[in-house]
């Protein structure tokens, strides 16, 4: 008849769903502490798979480690931990003594996998930090963690299908440091994250286009906004892509000329004060108290009403035939410089200069802004506040609007 003691180990042996040769010698509570050891063994007739090549059955050699310590889930309140010796096996495959892997922990990690895993869970939901405080675990293990599960997805990653991207930047720290995404627009995701906004941005994505199964020549489309630096990438690096330029982009560049225009106006005419978002936003969206605000100065013949309507009508060029977008596009330009309104006149001027590229987009079809993915990087930001390291901001960047789907 089994003793309660045996009984119990059983009871953990099962909980941790160990095989021969592995078994459960004993356990400890630290009730003051809230922490609970257990301690394995493993019988020494077994065999075990090889840790470098992965070989199965290989018969065990000796022990290279005593004990090693592994961060479990927790058990009930306790923080709880697996301590076992590491054996090695003469592995037949890679013809030496090998050290052997073990079925609860991948090799060189200080946690079991179930307890990566229920990390992998909540940082998808929550900032790592937060994470951390829930496992009871400093947030700097957690992002060692990350990183591993992160660019061993990344190292399958195939892009030989790849003809469609889009490729912005996002800041880091305040504004300081800057990272550019590069997104495949027909799967919708992240598929190169690289710290910089510079022309060698474009250099390192083909690199990795060509390390994963990718070729420049592949790319057909290209869309990004009116950076000199990625435009100059683009023609070096891929030279057959056609270039789209972000239609958001461009209508941000106009909204800000229309408020640069009423900035400068509203020193002369103070009703002009606490109004930017009435000329920014667009009418359908105002509400009540903003829609009688606008229709009071737009009585008032001002300047800034003027860049306001060159504002409306350019988004109409969005709406034109293809076959009469150039025109449009003309006759707009010399309304703009017939406004006579500096920052008008030189939004128009930077229009004109990238006519090419923005009429492509009547071709393409395609733009920065629809993807959905600024929303997820934004999200990853959050998840990642407290990240340190730039490395960590493009871990969980990848993470969230990489779509990379991480096995148990």
């Amino acid at each position: 008849m089994k003793t309660n003691e045996q009984q119990d180990l059983e009871m953990y042996q099962a909980a941790l769903q160990l095989e021969y040769p592995w078994y459960v010698i004993r356990k400890e509570f630290d009730l003051n502490n809230g922490r609970l050891d257990i301690y394995l063994d493993f019988d020494r007739k077994g065999n075990f798979p090889c840790a470098t090549c992965g070989a199965k059955n290989q018969p065990f050699y000796d022990i290279v480690v005593k004990e090693r310590v592994w961060r479990h889930l927790d058990f009930w309140q306790y923080t709880s931990f697996l301590h076992a010796p590491l054996p090695r096996v003469r592995c037949e495959q890679c013809d030496k003594v090998k050290a052997a892997s073990v079925s609860w922990s991948r090799p060189g990690s200080g946690f079991t996998e179930l307890f990566e895993f229920r990390v992998l869970e909540l940082v998808k939901e929550m900032p790592v930090n937060a994470a951390a405080r829930i496992m009871r675990e400093h947030d700097t293990r957690l992002w060692r963690t990350l990183r591993f599960y992160v660019h061993k997805e990344l190292e399958k990653q195939d892009l030989s299908k790849v003809t469609k991207v889009a490729i912005d930047e996002t800041s880091s720290k305040r504004g300081h440091q800057y990272v550019s995404l590069v997104v495949d627009i027909q799967q919708r995701k992240v598929i190169f994250a690289t710290e910089g906004k510079d022309a060698s941005t474009l250099k390192r994505f083909k690199a990795e286009l060509e390390t994963k199964n990718g070729a420049a020549e592949q790319i057909e489309e290209f869309c990004s906004d009116l950076s000199p630096a990625f435009i100059q990438g683009v023609k070096t690096h891929f030279p057959n892509a056609n270039h789209t330029f972000d239609k958001f982009h461009i209508l941000k560049l106009i909204n800000d000329a229309v408020d640069e225009v009423r900035r400068q106006e509203q020193r002369e005419i103070p009703e002009l004060k606490r109004s930017r978002y009435v000329w920014l936003k667009n009418e359908k969206n105002l509400n009540v108290k903003q829609k009688e605000q606008l229709i009071r100065l737009k009585e008032m013949n001002l300047k800034t009403t003027k860049a306001y309507h060159l504002k409306l009508a350019f988004q109409d060029f969005w709406t034109r035939p293809a076959l009469l977008a150039d025109l449009y596009l003309q006759e707009w330009y010399n309304w703009a410089v017939r406004s006579r309104l500096e920052a008008m006149v030189q939004v128009a001027k930077t229009i004109k200069h990238h006519k090419q590229g923005i009429l492509q987009w009547f071709q393409s079809k395609i733009t920065n802004g629809l993807l959905g993915i600024n929303s997820l990087v934004q999200a990853a930001k959050r998840k990642a506040r407290g990240y340190r390291t730039i490395q960590n901001l493009m871990t969980m960047i990848y993470l969230i609007a990489g779509k990379l789907e991480i096995a148990k």
